[in-house]
């Protein structure tokens, strides 16, 4: 099954970009306006976030999102036949930052969010960064899909690690120096250890661990962002946040990609993955003791 699919996405990826956006035009269509896929839940996301827009206001980020959306799979199916040049060509940034941080030899974690196009992030980290990047990744249940986003994702090398068995594999990927890459905006599987922070006006719960392995290890935090320029080019943005985490606590740290996370999505709101469903738990007062103020 791995090679039929490979072989017909494979055949797609060496069509001309332009047609490739007109086949993502349709699906976006078909997405929001026949099948409504999770259309109640991307402009329920959208009035948490942006109470103060317009019914209008809001259908407009959500037309532009499913746009977006498919955009990304379309873009990511054309890594497969895509040459280096191309892709430079439509994925800049400046990674003197990390790569001046990696010669000091210090340890790096750089953290994302789900906006697109997140698998090109992944791409140009490990192509522009001196050492081996380590991604973590949930796998896809279809089996052939998730063996060819893996060879996707590890064009350039990166090294990928499914979330189920990272605690396992931990000890061992950080004997080195190394440089670790996050989406932490994803909700987190087990809430009884997730902290709770004010997100767009309500309580919503964060992956502690990245925050606490940090501050324990002293790593180098890098906020990494996503800027869609026009279509199917990008630009990823670096900012330092701190050299050495263990002067911080994990809440401090916590709080910091919140407000990056809330602005960087106020900036490009189409540009989010709102059909991923950020407020689906509710806080209550077992939650208290993991609740932070700021």
């Amino acid at each position: 099954m791995y090679y039929i699919v490979y072989g017909l996405l494979y055949l797609i990826s060496l069509l001309p970009f332009f047609i490739m956006y007109k086949l993502s035009d349709f699906i976006a269509f078909l997405l929001y306006r026949v099948f409504k896929y999770r259309k109640a839940v991307v402009l329920n996301n959208l009035l948490i976030a942006f109470p103060e827009k317009s019914d209008r206001e809001r259908k407009k980020i959500a037309k532009e999102f499913y746009r977006n959306f498919c955009d990304t799979f379309i873009e990511t199916i054309k890594v497969l036949s895509m040459s280096d040049k191309v892709y430079d060509e439509r994925c800049t940034g400046n990674f003197e930052l990390i790569n001046g941080i990696v010669k000091k030899g210090k340890n790096i974690q750089i953290f994302g969010a789900h906006k697109f196009n997140w698998e090109y992030a992944n791409l140009v980290m490990s192509k522009n960064i001196s050492i081996p990047a380590i991604g973590i990744y949930s796998p896809i249940e279809n089996k052939a899909m998730d063996r060819l986003f893996l060879k996707i994702r590890s064009k350039y090398n990166t090294i990928l690690v499914p979330t189920v068995t990272f605690r396992r594999q931990m000890p061992e990927l950080m004997k080195g120096q190394y440089l670790m890459y996050l989406l932490a905006d994803q909700s987190p599987s087990r809430i009884q250890h997730a902290y709770w922070l004010d997100f767009f006006g309500r309580e919503t719960p964060f992956v502690a661990g990245p925050y606490k392995s940090a501050s324990r290890s002293n790593t180098t935090i890098i906020f990494l962002d996503f800027r869609k320029i026009k279509r199917g080019y990008y630009s990823f943005d670096t900012k330092l946040v701190v050299e050495d985490a263990g002067n911080y606590s994990p809440e401090q740290l916590a709080i910091m990609y919140r407000n990056f996370v809330q602005d960087i999505i106020r900036e490009q709101p189409d540009n989010y993955l709102w059909s991923h469903r950020r407020w689906k738990h509710t806080y209550n007062e077992e939650f208290k003791n993991n609740r932070i103020e700021g």
